[in-house]
């Protein structure tokens, strides 16, 4: 799934489970890189060949994790690989890794992505990491911090992120395209200044090698894999790519392969949009709510009240104007799970009561900072030098890496009168929120085919996929577009339920996948799991 970038100068990092839709509209490929596709596309073809035996053959040293707050009981390690698969005798990378070693006789380990992309698996790991203390049962839990994301030779925008957030941000990009895409191709300049020689090898498929080196370095025939949201589309690439090293594999609110990014956006806006709605009727059930009784009145407040906010600000915690938009990117965040309804309830009771943004502010808080600019070396970045935008960076350079499309700027102009009816279509509330975030990939070379095109009619071990019915971010219906496009190896489990993936959410996904991944126990395809009540997963 394209995670969503946030428009105020705070950045939210991805949060295990994944992070919002975004919808990305490519244009304008410079000249100048069309070696750098043709790169990428030999590498696509190519998986071990001269000069790869030394990343094979390689084991990872564990040692105590060094950091803020890192658990004592967590390890910390690194593998080397090529940063080009296409010159594997030339320039490396460490990729970060981290586990929770098996309580007892461990039969290889079980790899996590946590989604985004951009998001740290290292640092979710650590935080997180009670969820699938389980699975240490049988599985060292490794994780890791993909290319260019983490410690992982992080890439970075320097200055540039918030002149793409400036640029994106209200109307501005439907209103005077031609001045926001020059602004755009600009700051893709800057990114690739600052990012340094990882960019033009970031992205999915480059990140699905990576994982097969992982996996010859922790010793295991096959790679067991657990992935969420943005991590199920890494999981289809690998399994595309080594089809007979495919173990135990989740995928956990799957991604679509196939829909252009535009596409995608319309399918976050009508998630989002339904998400608000089962939120309001919830919220009007409780005496609490401050949107009163009737679930159609408390929809239409909330979109005066963003429309009220667009017009006239009022002040943030940080001083700064607090607008519509704002507040629409931080319900999209608490929408994520429906345990963040109550806080949601009494952060919307603090705005309209008082006029308080706090509570708001709260789904996305974070901030930026900048980096010096310099040649990344090929070792591991210190934590404290991790640039802050790194998130941001790191999602639009891996979206824009792994989608084809690339109109013309006359074609993106011409396009956004027909985008925006579509948008407001889907979502009254959430539709211009995405459509401003449509332009992020002007300027930045065409990404790969190889998702859109090959990705599909695998034979491979059976996979298990979940999706939720309730899903604001990857809707049902591309679970079961993913597992037809996979073929008979894709399992379906339907989990009837609210939220982005199933696994932290429901007792009884959480229960099935630890079965498959454990005990090699598949439910039935096109088996459910009902909504949960009273904190119990139903059958």
């Amino acid at each position: 799934m394209q995670a969503k970038l946030e428009t105020r100068p705070s950045v939210r990092r991805c949060a295990a489970g994944g992070a919002l839709g975004l919808a990305l509209l490519g244009a304008g490929l410079p000249a100048a890189n069309t070696a750098t596709t043709a790169a990428t596309a030999t590498a696509t073809t190519r998986d071990a060949g001269p000069g790869m035996s030394r990343f094979y053959d390689q084991k990872v040293k564990w040692s105590a994790c060094e950091g803020t707050d890192m658990p004592k009981d967590l390890q910390c390690g690194k593998v080397t690989v090529p940063l080009d698969y296409a010159r594997p005798g030339g320039r490396t990378l460490d990729v970060a890794l981290a586990r929770y070693r098996a309580t007892g006789d461990s039969r290889g380990s079980v790899l996590l992505n946590f989604g985004g992309p951009g998001g740290s698996g290292v640092s979710e790991l650590a935080v997180g990491g009670k969820e699938f203390m389980h699975l240490t049962n049988g599985y060292d839990v490794v994780t890791f911090d993909p290319r260019g994301v983490g410690r992982s030779s992080p890439v970075s925008c320097g200055p540039a992120t918030l002149k793409i957030m400036e640029a994106t941000d209200g109307d501005g990009g439907l209103t005077d395209p031609d001045d926001v895409l020059k602004r755009l191709r600009d700051a893709a300049a800057e990114c690739a200044k600052y990012s340094g020689p990882v960019l033009p090898h970031i992205g999915t498929v480059d990140a699905a090698r990576d994982m097969e080196v992982m996996r010859r370095a922790l010793g295991d025939d096959r790679l067991n894999y657990l992935g969420f949201s943005y991590g199920t589309r890494l999981g289809a690439v690998y399994a595309a790519r080594f089809p007979d090293k495919v173990g135990r594999m989740v995928l956990d609110g799957v991604d679509t392969l196939t829909e252009p990014l535009t596409e995608q956006g319309l399918a976050g806006a009508r998630g989002q949009q339904t998400a608000l709605e089962n939120f309001l009727d919830w919220c009007v059930e409780d005496i609490a709510c401050p949107l009163g009784r009737d679930a159609r009145d408390a929809r239409d407040q909330v979109e005066r009240l963003v429309a009220s906010l667009d017009s006239d600000p009022v002040p943030s915690a940080f001083g700064e104007p607090f607008t519509g938009q704002d507040m629409v990117g931080a319900i999209g965040q608490a929408l994520y799970s429906r345990e963040l309804w109550p806080s949601l309830e009494r952060a919307l009771a603090q705005l309209l009561e008082d006029g308080d943004t706090r509570g708001l502010e709260g789904f996305s808080s974070g901030g930026v900072t900048f980096p010096v600019r310099g040649d990344k070396g090929a070792g591991l970045t210190d934590e404290e030098d991790v640039p802050m935008d790194n998130l941001p960076a790191a999602l639009m350079a891996i979206n824009c890496a792994d989608d084809p499309d690339r109109p013309s700027a006359a074609q993106v102009t011409a396009s956004l009168g027909r985008l925006r009816a579509r948008y407001e279509e889907a979502s009254p509330v959430f539709g211009r929120y995405r459509l401003t975030q449509v332009l992020m990939c002007y300027g930045r070379p065409k990404g790969t085919d190889y998702i859109r095109d090959d990705v599909k009619d695998l034979d491979t071990a059976r996979m298990l996929l979940v999706g939720t019915r309730g899903d604001p971010a990857t809707p049902y219906r591309w679970t079961t577009e993913t597992a037809d496009r996979l073929g008979p190896s894709a399992v379906v489990l339907d989990n009837r339920g609210e939220g982005h993936t199933g696994y932290a959410s429901s007792e009884c996904v959480h229960r099935k996948v630890d079965d498959f991944l454990l005990y090699g126990s598949l439910p039935p395809d096109g088996s459910s799991c009902g909504p949960e009540s009273a904190g119990t997963g139903t059958d």
